[in-house]
C-alpha cells in the first residue's frame, strides 16, 4: 500500500473509510470526491474573473444568455431562467441588480403587455464582451493542465455521463 503522505486528500479519506468500514465499497469516492473538489476549485477560479467585472456568477450567466441571444440581445425573464437553469424568483433578483447597474433594461412585451422583456444595454454588451473574453482566456488556462487528448476524452466522458443523468434509462428499457 502507498505511504499515507503520498496520497491525495480523496485517497486518504478512502483509506480511512476502508479501515473503518471494510464492508463498504468506497471506490465511488475516487470519482465523485475528486469531481466535487475540482468543481469547487474551478468555481473559485471562474468567479475571480466575474469579480473583476463586479459580477456574481449568476449575473454573468444572465448577461451571457442575453448576449448569446443575438441582436437585439433580449429575452423574456422566463426564457432567461431556462437558459441559466435558475428559478424565476432568483432571476428577478439578478435582473434587478443588473438593471440598477445599468447593464440591462426591462420593457413591456409587444405581444403581451403583462410580460416584460429584458435587454442588454450598450454598457451591458460592452461589459459582457470584455468579461466573456477574459472568461474564455481563464478557462483555456485551466484546461492547459491537460493535454488536448485528455481534455477531449474528459469532455466526451462528462458529456456521456451528464446525458445519462439527464435521461435515465427506464428499467427493462434501453
Amino acid at each position: 500500500m502507498e505511504d499515507r503522505e503520498s496520497l491525495d486528500r480523496v485517497s486518504r479519506i478512502q483509506a480511512d473509510w476502508r479501515r473503518e468500514r471494510p464492508d463498504l465499497d468506497v471506490s465511488p469516492q475516487g470519482v465523485i470526491g475528486r469531481l466535487h473538489r475540482l468543481a469547487a476549485r474551478l468555481t473559485q477560479e471562474l468567479c475571480a474573473v466575474y469579480d473583476r467585472y463586479g459580477l456574481t456568477e449568476g449575473e454573468f450567466d444572465v448577461l451571457c444568455a442575453l448576449r448569446r441571444a443575438g441582436a437585439p440581445y433580449e429575452r423574456a425573464p422566463g426564457e432567461l431562467a431556462v437558459h441559466t437553469m435558475v428559478t424565476t424568483g432568483a432571476m428577478t433578483k439578478r435582473i434587478d441588480r443588473l438593471e440598477r447597474a445599468g447593464l440591462v433594461t426591462r420593457r413591456p412585451s409587444a405581444d403581451d403587455r403583462r410580460a416584460r422583456i429584458v435587454a442588454l444595454t450598450g454598457a451591458g454588451r460592452e461589459l459582457i464582451d470584455q468579461a466573456f473574453t477574459d472568461h474564455m482566456r481563464n478557462e483555456r488556462r485551466l484546461l492547459e493542465q491537460l493535454t488536448t487528448a485528455e481534455a477531449e476524452a474528459l469532455e466526451t466522458l462528462l458529456k456521456t455521463w451528464l446525458h445519462r443523468m439527464d435521461h435515465p434509462r427506464t428499467p427493462g428499457g434501453e
